[in-house]
């Protein structure tokens, strides 16, 4: 993997990790209106578990091959 790939993966976590946290506050927020409607905090938790899974694939590519 070249460096460019590299910073590309890392601007990509990045991104995600932003998106993963404004999720988060977007689900804590709707949860304190009494009148929430559940199925889109739901969507809300798939999206961020979707997230949460690429961001744990990107970090793994990073990681560097032991055996290289």
């Amino acid at each position: 993997m070249d460096n460019e790939e590299i910073v590309q993966l890392h601007q990509r976590l990045f991104e995600l990790r932003q998106e993963h946290g404004d999720l988060d506050l977007a689900i804590d927020a709707l949860n304190q209106n009494p009148h929430v409607n559940q199925l889109q905090v739901r969507r809300l938790k798939k999206r961020k578990l979707l997230l949460k899974d690429s961001i744990v694939r990107l970090e793994s590519k990073l990681i560097p091959d032991l055996n290289a």
